[in-house]
């Protein structure tokens, strides 16, 4: 693992603080957790993450691989928590799963960078960054990221109604645009793998994220038509577990 990071417990900023040292450079975060379970951070939290920034004089990265290029109904997740980065990470969605990664920055911190400062052995393939023109292009088209954030409610409703029928099973419902989680119930856990091979059987692809929920990341052009065909396996798969 990269040396010099220290980790910082979720949602705690006296222990974030009290973590910065005269060697602390920028803090690093994603604005929605994805991996630990689909954990969007409060819109305070962020600010007083950027607050401290701004008075320490460090930088804030956020990392928006995952949640970002219209995950969460708008191009980059930050835009709906109101708190902007000043370096911020693009990877995989850039250019629609071909490899390709970006950093994002404000141009004052940009300007530490001169051609040839960073290189990678691929970085710049042509056929790769003109799939990346396409996808932003295509994302920003009149309509598309709202047909995420119209899906991403829907689909929100769709596992609520879920968490409803099976209480014992599930908790409810996280997350923001097309990142949506079902929470389970702490005894329920412990059939999550499970769970999640049933649903791979019949054809549905989820993850158990955080050991702790089951995490949704439909592709961005999922129509309302096939969250329902998920939905209805969801419900008979979660059936097969009442009382296991």
């Amino acid at each position: 693992m990269p040396e010099g990071f220290r980790h910082a417990p979720f949602d705690d900023m006296a222990a974030l603080e009290n973590l910065i040292t005269d060697r602390t450079c920028a803090i690093l975060c994603e604005p929605l957790q994805g991996e630990s379970g689909v954990r969007p951070l409060g819109r305070e939290y962020l600010k007083a993450i950027r607050d401290l920034c701004d008075s320490r004089k460090l930088l804030l990265i956020f990392d928006e691989v995952q949640v970002g290029m219209g995950r969460t109904g708008t191009l980059f997740a930050y835009e709906q928590f109101g708190v902007t980065p000043d370096i911020m990470t693009s990877a995989k969605a850039l250019a629609n799963g071909l490899p390709i990664g970006a950093m994002l920055a404000r141009e004052e911190v940009a300007v530490a960078f001169d051609p040839g400062s960073h290189a990678s052995t691929f970085g710049g393939n042509p056929i790769v960054c003109a799939a990346a023109v396409v996808c932003v292009k295509t994302m920003l088209a009149e309509g598309f990221l709202a047909a995420v954030r119209e899906k991403g409610a829907y689909l929100a409703g769709c596992l609520a109604e879920i968490a409803r029928r099976y209480p014992t099973i599930a908790q409810g419902v996280r997350g923001v645009g097309l990142i949506q989680a079902l929470t389970l119930q702490p005894a329920a856990q412990v059939h999550g793998p499970a769970i999640i091979n049933r649903l791979f059987e019949k054809g549905v692809l989820l993850n158990f994220a955080g050991n702790s929920v089951l995490r949704c990341i439909p592709p961005l052009v999922v129509s309302k038509a096939e969250i329902d065909e998920f939905i209805a396996v969801l419900d008979k798969v979660l059936g097969e577990f009442v009382g296991a």
